[in-house]
């Protein structure tokens, strides 16, 4: 498995597919960006690090070089490619060979990204958004399954083939380490007015993803709710945005509290924290690139039984209604002292999860799935073997 922004430890490369193939016995090797695994990679999977330092630099090339070099030391069974920079290399090895194999999973709907975001410019954003179209069409022809990250991407991307496509969403696997003993008993309640509340922003930090908004909404909330605190925890790719976030935190480091920033956190840290709080926050702004889609941290906080506040996204507003697992609040609005002792009169008043963690969270729904991709897309081994086929 491959990709190059994403680390090595990524939850979607190491936690879901790597675990689940390495425990089926597969060998894995999982390459990416470089990061600090707070322990070490169970049996049957190897990381090897393609990049570090910010996404606009020259270091992406060097990248390509090295993943290169890796496809000719492991000669894997089968690739699976979770970035859409490493294709061209994935089909020129492909070609070089008769019998090499590999899996595109698509994460995002890179294309709309590019020319949808704000992170490149002019022509060269023109030019971008046209390459990765052209190189994902010439991929997903060749490709033994393309997977899907979100349902919306087959309606999206109309050249996807559907024989050959498999939805896997980002759902829940608890990374290695992770306590379980301390899930929240059900249903949760929240403490009255008068003793601390805990909000929590996990995950990438950036304007897209809401942290700014998040951060308002927690400033005017502690009207109502005087010793609220908010931590903010992951990390954020914009140099500007990193610097814009940390003069905001130093100015209101009584009340907020950044882990990360300028460096990637752990996952099980992450998860840690879910337990430590009483609420989390999803105020991502309305944009093409991510309004049909469900954040994988919805998912991980249903599944660890944390109350969430979401905007007025009617997708995300069926998930949490099924299960009593939050409310919809208006972030980007200026709330009125009445209107905050109102919401905060009903935060108190609910009972979440009634049921108890979200079993339609987890990756165990969708781990056979995978399975039976990989075990179609490798090649036929040879009469003489029997040992199941190494994956990259």
């Amino acid at each position: 498995m491959a990709s190059v922004l994403k680390p090595v430890d990524d939850t979607r490369m190491y936690e879901k597919f790597g675990r689940t193939l390495a425990e089926a016995g597969y060998e894995v090797h999982i390459a990416g960006r470089a990061s600090k695994l707070g322990t070490p990679p169970p049996e049957g999977i190897q990381l090897h690090p393609l990049f570090s330092g910010y996404r606009l630099s020259l270091g992406r090339l060097a990248a390509q070089w090295r993943y290169w070099q890796l496809l000719r030391q492991l000669r894997p069974d089968l690739v699976v490619v979770h970035a859409p920079e490493l294709l061209p290399a994935t089909l020129l090895w492909r070609w070089l060979g008769a019998g090499r194999s590999f899996i595109y999973d698509v994460r995002e709907n890179y294309a709309l990204n590019i020319r949808t975001q704000h992170v490149y410019r002019g022509g060269l954003k023109r030019l971008l958004a046209a390459g990765v179209a052209f190189i994902e069409k010439a991929a997903v022809r060749r490709a033994a399954a393309v997977l899907l990250a979100e349902r919306s991407y087959a309606e999206e991307l109309q050249y996807l083939p559907p024989q050959r496509t498999v939805v896997l969403e980002n759902k829940y696997v608890a990374p290695p380490g992770t306590d379980q003993s301390a899930a929240k008993d059900w249903p949760v309640s929240l403490p009255p007015r008068e003793q601390p509340l805990r909000l929590l922003f996990s995950g990438t930090l950036s304007a897209l993803t809401g942290v700014f908004e998040a951060i308002r909404f927690a400033d005017q909330l502690r009207g109502a709710w005087p010793k609220l605190q908010l931590t903010v925890m992951g990390y954020c790719q914009q140099p500007q945005e990193l610097y814009r976030l940390q003069q905001i935190v130093a100015a209101n480091s009584s009340w907020l509290t950044l882990v990360g920033g300028a460096e990637p956190v752990a996952h099980t840290a992450i998860i840690a924290a879910n337990g430590q709080h009483h609420l989390g926050l999803l105020p991502y702004q309305p944009h093409p690139s991510s309004w049909r889609c469900i954040p994988t941290k919805l998912y991980e906080y249903m599944a660890n039984c944390l109350p969430v506040l979401i905007p007025p996204n009617q997708l995300w507003h069926a998930e949490i209604h099924r299960h009593s697992a939050g409310l919809v609040v208006p972030f980007g609005e200026a709330l009125t002292a009445a209107q905050l002792t109102e919401l905060a009169t009903e935060l108190i008043s609910e009972k979440y999860y009634p049921a108890g963690p979200v079993a339609e969270a987890m990756w165990q729904t969708e781990a056979p799935r995978l399975l039976a991709t990989v075990a179609a897309g490798l090649p036929p081994p040879p009469a003489a073997t029997s040992h199941l086929g190494a994956a990259l």
